[in-house]
C-alpha cells in the first residue's frame, strides 16, 4: 500500500506507516530531517501518483483562530488566509480513497467543514495540551484508552487578567514567538495511533472487498475446477 505523507519535512508520521510495512513518500517544500522516500516541492506535483491513503499536515499560519486580529484592513493577510483554504479544499477533495486532513483549532471548520473529531496529543502518551482537529474521508476516528492517556503539563504564570492571579499555558509556550519550525513537528504517540489503526482499518477492508470479489465470481481466480 502507497501513502502520502503531505506537508511534513519530519517525516514523524511517515516513518510510523513505514514501519507497518508501507511504502511511504513524505513531501514539504523542506528537506527531510530523516532518512526516506521524500519529495521536496508542492504536494500537486505529485498528488496523483496511485496513492491509497494521504494524511495531510496544512500549514497553519494563516489557518488558526490566533490570526484571526490581524485579518481586518489587512488584505494581504486576508488573500494568504484564502489561499490556504483553497490549498486544503483541494487537499480534501484529492482523488484518493483514504485521506486525514490535521489542523490545529482554526477557521477551516467555518470555511470548509467541521472536522470529524478533535483530539490531543496527551491521548496518546505525549503529555502537550494542543487541541489538534482531523478531517477523515473514508477513516474512522482515532480511540485511545488508560494505557495509552497521560496527564497534561501546563506551566503557570502570573497574570493580572486572571483574578487568582496566576493562569497557565501548554509547554509550548516555553517556545514562544519565532519558534514555529520546532512547533509544527506532530507528535509521535498520535502518529503511532494514526498508523495502527488506519492500516488495521484499510487492511480490514481490503480483505472484505476481495471475499466479495470471489463470492461474486469463485472461477475469476482460481478457474472452474468442477468435471
Amino acid at each position: 500500500m502507497k501513502a502520502l505523507i503531505a506537508c511534513e519535512y519530519s517525516r514523524i508520521v511517515a516513518s510510523q506507516f513505514e514501519a507497518l510495512g508501507w511504502d511511504v513518500t513524505s513531501c514539504d517544500l523542506l528537506p527531510a530531517e530523516k532518512p526516506g522516500k521524500h519529495y521536496i516541492g508542492d504536494v500537486f506535483d505529485i498528488i496523483n501518483s496511485g496513492w491509497d491513503l494521504m494524511v495531510a499536515h496544512p500549514p497553519c499560519t494563516y489557518l488558526t483562530v490566533a490570526g484571526n486580529r490581524h485579518i481586518p484592513g489587512n488584505v494581504e493577510r486576508w488573500e494568504k488566509r484564502l489561499e490556504a483554504l483553497k490549498f486544503v479544499y483541494n487537499l480534501m477533495n484529492a482523488n484518493i480513497k483514504h485521506i486525514a486532513i490535521e489542523n490545529p483549532i482554526g477557521v477551516i471548520s467555518s470555511y470548509i467543514r467541521k472536522p470529524e473529531q478533535i483530539v490531543q496529543p496527551y491521548y496518546w502518551g505525549d503529555n502537550i495540551p494542543k487541541s489538534t482537529c482531523l478531517w477523515l474521508k473514508n477513516l474512522p476516528v482515532l480511540t485511545w484508552d488508560k494505557s495509552t492517556y497521560v496527564e497534561p503539563e501546563y506551566i503557570e504564570y502570573n497574570s493580572k487578567k486572571n483574578k487568582s492571579g496566576k493562569s497557565k499555558y501548554s509547554v509550548f509556550g516555553k517556545l514562544g514567538k519565532g519558534h514555529g519550525h520546532e512547533r509544527s513537528r506532530f507528535f509521535p504517540g498520535m502518529a503511532k495511533a494514526m498508523a495502527e489503526q488506519w492500516t488495521d482499518y484499510i487492511k480490514a477492508e481490503n480483505e472484505i472487498q476481495q471475499f466479495e470479489i470471489f463470492s461474486s465470481n469463485p472461477t475469476r481466480e482460481y478457474g472452474n475446477k468442477s468435471k
